[in-house]
């Protein structure tokens, strides 16, 4: 019979350490993940480890335990549990679920007791135990057929505690573990122990004494007077403590040893857990899928494809599908195209389409309406081959993305199937995944887009329904639709970049890290590689003796946490974050950049995706222009290399100031902040004035920066946590700030009461121009699922907002420079900021016709205010 393998893990402390550990992380939703990272981590590496055949993951079932009759006082110490943590306990045990493991929990005792109880049994049956956690308490449960795994600072690296390894540590068996807690107590825990004494006089005495008790019973025998009397003093103490330490290994625990097998995971769960969460490199962890042909179970369908395209084959409207592999479509070949309409089901591959004059012609025809599935990326890719796709009348991608922008959206198949729609296989399924993609034969391929065109044909309908029913069918045809057209122009004309501009920064930022590079190896006293995280944490912990925070499996933690804490003792931490930051500099802006540089035109094409974020914001990827750091001034000189791509034209930059807070003021309808933005005070001063009770001249520097955090952070729900982290204070200092700034605008925070109140009743909130967004959590009986969907409805229609009035801006300056007859081209919106590059003799022009057009996109009680600059590069425009 193989031998049976138990893994009990400590859920609670697994949960702490990863959340700690890593940095606060958020997903495109807004939800921190961090410690769901770490914990999926931690699973991921145990499972293919230990192989186990039974698993369990322990959970604390509340603050009161039996323990807390012996002693009131029981981790009474502990910090109350950062929201951004317990937020993340909900997802947690979606991930067990996800994976089939067990988990558990029980009143009146602590995951600590459920292990022991079920290590305890299993031993006794004969199974081979490990167990997992981040508290050394554990390790008194070690025996010859029980390993404790005790993670050390980072997340997978485990310290394995077995008899022999608690021997030579500590000189002690496992069963002393508990009376060197006596002794010496447990801070963690708020183990009072005996005063005084610490691990090493604990151990010393357990050497001679072997346990507490006996220890207790020849005080006498000790050496030291005032150790004595501490220990005369402290008995009943120390007894307690030890009781207090000592993990009950008979709990009334329910769950069977049967009941917690494992067999393996489903991946289907697992995958639809990860894409839920963001977790993209944790995808790619499990490996690669096949390539599929059709599925068994699709029904069969009937199409053509022609020897030649003739006008006969279109129909006054058509539901037309481009189909690239390559998400770059400004580089990818199109490999065949779809049309179904009165006339037939029809596959075209491409170089019979793109050499056909028909379907130029057809393709170009505005009178020849077209549903398709995105319409940018499908302009932009014809683009390519001289054809400007027109006529399209409904997108089936941008839609559903109203409808339910939280839904995420694979491909066309994941559409159809939220709406019933099942004709239609993934394109995952069909070309495979990775290094495995491949594009079948040509008879599979045209059936598999036929399949997308059919599914159009049936969605249209039922999407427009939705749309009209939702009251967001003019935020569908007036807003998203237009945008996706001038979205596709900003992307076909791409902004022009000064590569040898940018490769003269390049050298000074590599100039510049070898100096600094000099600077630290002076101050550290000998040369040594920075880029080292094991090699800088022996330089820094060991031969400068600064304080350490944490460990990793590979030494000493360098993060930049770590890092800035440590800025304040040693010149050296300064010098070495702007390493870091030029090194980052120049990996990632300066030779990424290069890398994307088009060579036929010098110029970068970014990707606008329009129909990714919950709330409606824009982001753009390949490259990613609205990231380049700007904090720094090397970082903001990359601008410098962003030119106009036509001679004696100049770059004209726009942007809207604070408008998230201008967009609250309207839907809070605050009289303070009304009035404020109406006289056009500065509002962070103003904000600053109104918490700290003192006049405009009062107000430092530091006050406007704390008021600042807490103008921009109250419209995120900010937590008392988070706003401690920010800004460097005391959790109960930013509580009180908050609470502060709430009293001095009353309309904040009615706005925050009616709006949770207004979602828990609708489900949904939603923008000005009818965004809406579904928020089911705002109902759930658990309090930390519940908080984040409170914070997220307070959020969602002021950062929603903000985003349909950049949107509709872009709109009508389009129409605006049009109907001008400008030159001016509009490349760029990096967040609230509009970029064109514009002729000299156009921008008198310009600076009255921008800022009229960007003021005046959407009428709120308070005014749009936009600023506006201009010069020969980006830098300079500003």
């Amino acid at each position: 019979m193989d031998q049976k393998k138990l893994v009990l893990i400590d859920g609670n402390s697994i949960a702490y350490r990863a959340f700690f550990a890593l940095p606060l992380l958020n997903n495109d939703k807004g939800i921190h993940t961090n410690a769901v990272y770490g914990f999926t981590m931690m699973l991921m590496k145990i499972i293919e480890d230990e192989q186990p055949t039974h698993i369990l993951v322990a959970f604390d079932a509340g603050k009161t335990t039996f323990r807390h009759k012996t002693f009131e006082e029981y981790k009474g110490g502990r910090q109350k549990t950062p929201p951004e943590l317990s937020e993340q306990f909900p997802f947690i045990r979606e991930l067990l679920d996800a994976y089939g493991i067990s988990r558990y929990e029980l009143n009146n005792y602590e995951a600590d007791d459920i292990i022991g109880t079920l290590s305890l049994n299993a031993e006794e049956n004969g199974y081979d135990v490990k167990v997992i956690s981040g508290d050394k308490d554990l390790t008194q449960l070690s025996s010859n057929n029980i390993t404790v795994g005790i993670t050390r600072k980072g997340i997978t690296d485990i310290e394995e505690y077995t008899p022999e390894h608690i021997q030579e540590k500590y000189g002690l068996t496992p069963g002393q573990i508990i009376d060197m807690k006596g002794l010496m107590g447990d801070s963690s825990d708020n183990i009072p122990g005996v005063p005084g004494v610490g691990e090493k006089t604990a151990i010393k005495l357990l050497k001679e004494f072997s346990t507490l008790e006996n220890l207790l019973d020849s005080i006498g025998q000790v050496s030291g007077k005032k150790l004595q009397e501490k220990l005369e003093e402290f008995k009943g103490q120390a007894l307690m403590s030890k009781e207090l330490a000592t993990i009950e290994r008979k709990a009334p625990v329910e769950i069977k040893l049967d009941e917690i097998s494992y067999e393996g995971f489903t991946r289907e769960k697992v995958v639809a857990f990860f894409k839920e969460l963001g977790f993209n490199s944790l995808l790619d962890k499990l490996g690669e899928s096949e390539v599929g042909e059709v599925q068994d179970d699709l029904e069969e369908i009937e199409f053509q494809i022609p020897e030649e395209i003739t006008a006969d084959l279109f129909a006054d409207h058509n539901y037309f599908y481009v189909e690239m592999l390559d998400d770059n479509y400004h580089y990818a070949d199109i490999i065949g195209f779809s049309l179904v309409n009165e006339n037939g089901n029809f596959y075209f591959p491409t170089e019979l389409a793109i050499k056909s004059e028909e379907f130029k012609k057809w393709a170009e025809d505005e009178n020849k309406t077209k549903t398709v599935y995105d319409a940018k990326r499908s302009e932009v890719s014809l683009r390519r081959y001289g054809i400007h796709l027109k006529g399209v009348d409904f997108d089936t991608l941008i839609a559903s993305y109203i409808i339910n922008p939280t839904e995420s959206i694979e491909d066309l198949a994941s559409i159809a199937k939220r709406n019933d729609v099942h004709n239609i296989q993934s394109d995952e399924a069909f070309y495979g995944k990775g290094a495995k993609r491949k594009i079948p034969d040509t008879q599979l391929l045209a059936d598999h887009l036929v399949r997308k065109s059919l599914a159009m044909s049936v969605l249209k309908e039922k999407l427009e329904h939705d749309l009209i029913q939702n009251e967001q069918y003019e935020l569908f045809t007036d807003l998203e639709m237009p945008l996706s057209l001038i979205l596709a122009d900003m992307e076909a004309c791409g902004i022009k970049v000064d590569s040898e501009r940018l490769q003269l920064m390049g050298q000074e930022i590599n100039d510049r890290l070898i100096d600094i590079e000099k600077v630290i190896h002076e101050l550290a006293g000998e040369k040594f590689n920075i880029n080292s995280p094991k090699q800088l944490g022996i330089i820094l912990f060991e031969k400068l003796g600064l304080p350490s925070f944490k460990k990793t499996k590979t030494g000493y933690s360098t993060s930049a946490d770590v890092l800035e804490k440590l800025a304040p003792d040693h010149e050296i931490i300064e010098y070495i974050l702007l390493y870091r930051q030029l090194g980052k500099l120049q990996s990632t802006y300066i030779e990424g950049l290069l890398k994307v540089i088009n060579p036929e035109n010098s110029k970068v094409h970014t990707r606008f995706q329009q129909t990714l974020t919950a709330t409606g914001r824009l982001s753009s990827i390949d490259p990613n222009l609205q990231n380049i750091p700007i904090r720094l001034e090397e970082g903001r000189k990359i601008r410098q290399a962003f030119v106009p791509s036509e001679k004696d034209w100049v770059i004209f930059a726009a942007d809207y100031s604070q408008i998230e807070l201008r967009v609250l003021a309207d839907i809070a309808g605050d009289a303070k902040l009304i009035q404020a933005f109406k006289e056009d005070l500065d509002i962070h001063t103003k904000t600053a004035m109104e918490v700290f009770h003192v006049s405009a001249e009062e107000v430092t520097s530091n006050m406007r920066r704390q008021a600042k955090a807490v103008n921009f952070g109250i419209v995120y729900g900010i937590s008392d946590y988070g706003l401690s982290q920010g800004l460097g204070i005391t959790r109960k200092e930013a509580g009180n700030f908050i609470e502060r700034y709430l009293n001095s605008y009353p309309g904040v925070k009615d706005y925050m009461d009616d709006i949770i109140k207004l979602a828990k009743q609708k489900g949904y909130v939603t923008t000005l121009l009818q965004r809406r967004r579904y928020i089911p959590e705002i109902t759930s009986r658990n309090f930390n699922i519940r908080s984040f969907a409170e914070r997220t409805a307070m959020n969602t229609p002021i950062q929603g907002s903000a985003a349909d009035i950049i949107k509709k801006a872009m709109i009508e300056m389009d129409a605006a420079l049009k109907g001008h007859n400008l030159k001016t081209r509009l490349l760029l919106q990096v967040h609230d900021e509009l970029i064109f590059e514009a002729p000299q003799d156009e921008i008198e022009i310009l600076k009255t016709l921008v800022p009229e057009v960007m003021e005046h996109a959407l009428e709120l009680k308070v005014p749009l205010k936009v600023d506006y600059a201009y010069g020969p590069t980006w830098f300079d425009a500003k």
